[in-house]
């Protein structure tokens, strides 16, 4: 397509094109690589390593509920299936949040931190492997600052935002 006359579309150069092709293909890559892996050497997927090592660095391993689906960009619903499945195993446990009745708090079990320690390792070299290995020093500075902007670009202040986590 070719730029859009006024009042229309701003359609995508053949170099942006180009570039948001790169980058979904190199995501898409990206999350099956480390899922794979995840699945291989830890029997979960990559979405519950995250909220494994989120709630192992909040204080007393523990989160609310609503915070960790906000930290994990995921939807309380399911969020709430992922923690099902993670009690399951032994690795979380949910307890009743004592300053708010209605609220619930995800708890690392030492089983699920002994899993994650296990984990994390070949996790690590997994993703340093298919990232860092291949870019230089000013490659991972310049990618670590567009990702930035593009982060703070897309995440709305207020309450009011329509963002799948806070529904």
């Amino acid at each position: 397509m070719t730029t859009a006359s006024p009042g229309g579309p701003r359609w995508l150069t053949d170099e942006e094109q180009g570039v948001w092709r790169a980058y979904l293909h190199a995501t898409t890559l990206m999350e099956d690589h480390l899922d794979r892996q995840l699945q291989r050497d830890a029997g979960m997927p990559h979405i519950y390593y995250g909220l494994l090592v989120h709630l192992s660095q909040a204080p007393r391993r523990r989160k609310r509920m609503t915070e960790l689906a906000k930290d994990a960009k995921i939807t309380r619903s399911r969020l709430s299936h992922a923690v099902a499945r993670l009690e399951k195993n032994g690795w979380v446990r949910r307890e009743d949040c004592a300053s708010d009745k209605r609220g619930q708090n995800a708890v690392l079990t030492d089983e699920g931190y002994d899993m994650l320690a296990r984990s994390a390792p070949g996790h690590v070299e997994a993703v340093r492997q298919a990232m860092f290995d291949r870019l230089s020093p000013q490659q991972v500075e310049s990618l670590g600052e567009i990702m930035h902007v593009i982060a703070t670009g897309l995440q709305p202040e207020g309450t009011d935002a329509d963002l799948p986590w806070l529904r």
